[in-house]
């Protein structure tokens, strides 16, 4: 499956384009943070809510749904497509800060929600690897791609502490 997050500026035209490709809309989440950064020019409402796609590549393929555990993360209710997660936390951003950073948080829930552990997690603008990080703490291999040179480098230092963090050596000790 694939996941694409974006605001309203763009995300109706990659929708479209992704039905034009014979894809299938899984689901339309919408991102609500309940602490968005402020509107500066005073001219529009704060941007509080990004629009989350999540799309399977035709009608008829199938999809990994992770129901209970969402339903778990969920106090035992059915995961909703609201979602309410706060911005990147101050030590998410501690090698570097990327424009577009999204939280752990939010990504852990999409691959916890569409993957298994040992699954393969691509993400083609992958920014300051919050991906990567999420994938790491949920036991999921990552492969990213990133044209800016300081994103990479936050993204190496990110990467190193997740994977150092989630994968305890034989002796018991973290790496």
């Amino acid at each position: 499956t694939l996941w694409v997050t974006g605001t309203q500026h763009v995300i109706y035209s990659v929708g479209y384009g992704m039905q034009q490709l014979g894809m299938r809309i899984l689901n339309n989440i919408t991102w609500e943070k309940p602490n968005p950064p402020p509107n500066l020019s005073c001219r529009f409402f704060t941007h509080a809510t990004e629009t989350i796609l999540w799309a399977a590549k035709t009608e008829k393929s199938r999809h990994c749904f992770n129901y209970n555990a969402m339903r778990e993360k969920n106090d035992g209710k059915q995961m909703k497509s609201l979602w309410k997660v706060g911005i990147p936390r101050k030590e998410e951003k501690q090698f570097g800060k990327h424009p577009t950073q999204k939280p752990v948080a939010l990504l852990e829930r999409i691959l916890l929600a569409s993957t298994e552990p040992g699954d393969w997690v691509f993400d083609p603008f992958s920014g300051s690897a919050t991906t990567g990080v999420a994938a790491a703490l949920l036991e999921r291999k990552f492969m990213g791609c990133e044209l800016d040179e300081n994103a990479v480098a936050i993204s190496v230092k990110r990467l190193a502490k997740a994977v150092d963090d989630a994968m305890p050596d034989l002796a018991g000790r973290r790496r």
